[in-house]
């Protein structure tokens, strides 16, 4: 699996560069191919710093509420199958 070198904060900060200077200058300083920045570009389009955070945070909680509801759906499928042995 490949090594991320750059965290997304640092990817949309090198695409808002990218923004103000030429994207070859940009690629350059920062030891990157130019199509490098041009795919982040795409992958995070206008987003900003606060908004990959916020995205980040919010896959966390999905996360959380994902394991939560996984877990009161297998307490309700064993209250279920006990049911059925009492009768």
């Amino acid at each position: 699996m490949r090594k991320v070198r750059f965290t997304d904060e640092q990817m949309v900060g090198i695409i808002r560069e990218a923004d103000r200077d030429p994207v070859a200058d940009v690629a350059k300083r920062h030891g990157l191919s130019e199509q490098t920045v041009y795919t982040w570009r795409k992958r995070f389009g206008e987003l900003r710093s606060e908004d990959i955070r916020r995205l980040r945070q919010l896959k966390t909680e999905n996360g959380r509420l994902k394991k939560l509801l996984a877990e009161r759906d297998l307490e309700i499928e064993v209250m279920k199958e006990v049911a059925a042995k009492n009768w």
